[in-house]
């Protein structure tokens, strides 16, 4: 599911920064995402998470397009690129230029990618490390994001 809720994320970053739907109107955006397939508890966890991750950065998401330095961008190292696809690595760039990723989730996106010592890593094995990454599956600790299951009812 939390692959889902990052498809979901670069739709509504994609959106908002292409000035198709106003952002603040978002009922337009989850009826669509709906419309898409997705789920509300889907659609809900990633609003979620991006007002958690505005409020802690302390920035705003939409602004944050680009790279921290004006045309820099990450390369990676010949071993890397045997280990990640180049589609792999063009996901985490797109992330990283909707502003989804900072430049330090990349670097652990990558990090993880190479402690796993598998040969290449597909797009999709690539989403799963970043949902992993973002919603902090590992090592939840306090103030952790949490995704839950289409049946989960919060009170």
């Amino acid at each position: 599911m939390t692959e889902r809720v990052v498809e979901i994320l670069v739709y509504i970053m994609s959106e908002i920064r292409d000035g198709k739907p106003a952002p603040n109107n978002l009922e337009i955006i989850s009826r669509d995402l709906m419309q898409r397939g997705y789920t509300e508890n889907e659609i809900s966890s990633a609003f979620s998470w991006l007002y958690e991750r505005s409020q802690n950065d302390g920035e705003e998401l939409v602004r944050h397009a680009g790279p921290t330095l004006e045309g820099s961008f990450r390369l990676l190292h010949d071993l890397e690129r045997i280990v990640i696809s180049p589609e792999g690595y063009g996901y985490l760039l797109q992330l990283k230029h909707l502003g989804i990723l900072s430049d330090a989730e990349v670097e652990q996106t990558i990090e993880r990618a190479m402690m796993l010592g598998a040969t290449h890593l597909s797009e999709a094995d690539i989403k799963s490390l970043v949902a992993s990454t973002l919603f902090n599956l590992e090592g939840a600790s306090e103030g952790s994001f949490f995704v839950f299951e289409d049946s989960a009812v919060v009170h």
